[in-house]
């Protein structure tokens, strides 16, 4: 590897440390923020949020198709600064309109941003390190999530409005340096319209990428579980005490530091990738199970958090290679872009149809959940292939590769 891409590697990992220790304060102070402080109800809150989100995966696409047209590079900072900037505005929202307004404009800035990244880690790395690269990248985002975590854990212990302020100060400082960090890298030169055939934002057309985001969607609903689902789940239905919530989430951050590459390093093409999501909705579907046990002892919550993490793990790393892999290389911006509405929205509908689902449901709802994640990833494989198929499978030969 050389040495310029070793170190567009580590300058994408540092931009990657910085806004994450934002993101982490913001994701555990926020909600108390806007409702002891700016004293919005809680209905508004999950409306505006919802909203922002809603508007943000919408967004994604032309986002990155200008991150394709203008430059990875110089979208993706733009982007970072358009987060950094919606951040210092809630600090100064006071009602729910403006307050709606920003948060559509933190979901379009942190969407797009999420959007042109993976552009720029396209154009700055080779194909066959990408996969790798991106899971050391996910390790990289979750040691920050837990810095930023702590620190936003002492801002709550404080409960001040100063203290929440200093947070969102620095979360917008984060994304600022993230900004400056990013210009560092190489710019990724532009393809120009002209030199592109078919319409501007052909991954609307592509029907079999589409079938593929919307796989990837319903396995993406594994992410509220432990944040919402689970915490509320142990609080009706078992007996466990509440440190266990922290011990749970303590499980998932330090798998994936310790774990995510060199899973991701086991995955060395498509049929790879897609054994690897088939494997995760097995994994899956184990985890749910033994969450449903949980009522008989709360030892089977920290089995079915090793096993979901697990299962996150095997997920993300056939997911990252599948996007990449099936996404023409002059549009990996809108492709990852497209790709990356899954995750706004299984944060926009995960926590409430998943809440409906385990708690109404009980065991049954459980079971039904882990059915939902195994037929998803065992329709992965299928969904890669005919994608394979329509775009670059060679004459003499229809395997993945």
């Amino acid at each position: 590897m050389s040495g310029r891409a070793v170190n567009g590697r580590r300058i994408l990992a540092q931009a990657q440390f910085a806004n994450s220790i934002g993101d982490g304060a913001y994701l555990v102070t926020s909600a108390f923020y806007f409702a002891r402080i700016v004293g919005l109800p809680p209905a508004e809150i999950g409306l505006g949020l919802t909203l922002g989100w809603a508007v943000g995966s919408i967004a994604g696409v032309p986002l990155g198709h200008l991150a394709d047209r203008r430059g990875a590079r110089g979208v993706a900072v733009l982007l970072a600064v358009a987060t950094a900037a919606a951040v210092v505005s809630f600090m100064f929202v006071r009602s729910f309109a403006p307050f709606v307004l920003v948060a559509c404009l933190y979901g379009t800035a942190q969407t797009g941003l999420s959007a042109a990244r993976q552009a720029l880690l396209a154009g700055v790395v080779e194909p066959a390190e990408r996969t790798v690269v991106r899971a050391a990248l996910q390790a990289t985002l979750n040691g920050g999530l837990a810095v930023g975590a702590g620190l936003g854990g002492l801002a709550l212990w404080l409960g001040t409005p100063s203290a929440y302020l200093t947070l969102f100060a620095l979360d917008a400082v984060s994304f600022l340096v993230a900004a400056a960090l990013l210009l560092r890298l190489p710019a990724v030169r532009p393809v120009p319209l002209a030199a592109s055939a078919g319409p501007k934002l052909a991954v609307l057309r592509d029907r079999p990428y589409a079938v593929i985001t919307l796989i990837n969607t319903v396995m993406l609903f594994y992410m509220p579980l432990l944040s919402v689902v689970v915490p509320l789940w142990i609080a009706e239905r078992t007996s466990a005490p509440s440190w266990v919530v922290a011990a749970l989430l303590l499980i998932n951050t330090a798998s994936v530091l310790l774990f995510q590459v060199r899973l991701a390093r086991r995955v060395k093409g498509l049929r790879d990738a897609s054994s690897s999501v088939r494997q995760a909705g097995l994994v899956m579907l184990a985890a749910c199970m033994v969450f449903a046990l949980s009522t008989y002892g709360w030892v089977f919550l920290l089995v079915a958090a090793a096993l979901l993490v697990v299962g996150e793990m095997l997920l993300a790393a056939g997911a990252w290679e599948i996007s990449f892999g099936l996404a023409p290389d002059d549009r990996q911006g809108q492709y990852q872009g497209f790709f990356g509405t899954g995750v706004a929205v299984a944060r926009m509908c995960g926590p409430v149809a998943l809440t409906a689902l385990v708690l109404g449901g009980g065991t049954l709802g459980w079971l039904l959940l882990g059915t939902v994640f195994m037929a998803a990833g065992a329709a992965m494989a299928p969904a890669a292939r005919w994608a394979y198929l329509t775009r670059m499978a060679p004459a003499t030969g229809r395997a993945l590769p």
